[in-house]
């Protein structure tokens, strides 16, 4: 196991970046199921929703590219 700081520096930044587009995802979902009409529940569902079709693949190449 590779535990150098720039490895774990690495992995951090990937981490962040995830959670960053998580967080992004779900504003979107929530705000577009909102403006659609749905209820809070209903929002926040799409929210979740958005979290689990993220392409983490996209997610990781993008971060690569950086």
């Amino acid at each position: 196991m590779d535990d150098s700081p720039d490895k774990i520096k690495s992995e951090r930044r990937l981490a962040e970046t995830i959670r960053e587009e998580c967080l992004k995802a779900a504003r979107e979902g929530f705000m577009d199921a909102s403006m659609s009409g749905l209820c809070a529940e209903g929002a926040m569902e799409a929210a979740i929703s958005a979290i689990q079709k993220l392409d983490l693949n996209k997610v990781i190449e993008n971060h690569r590219s950086k």
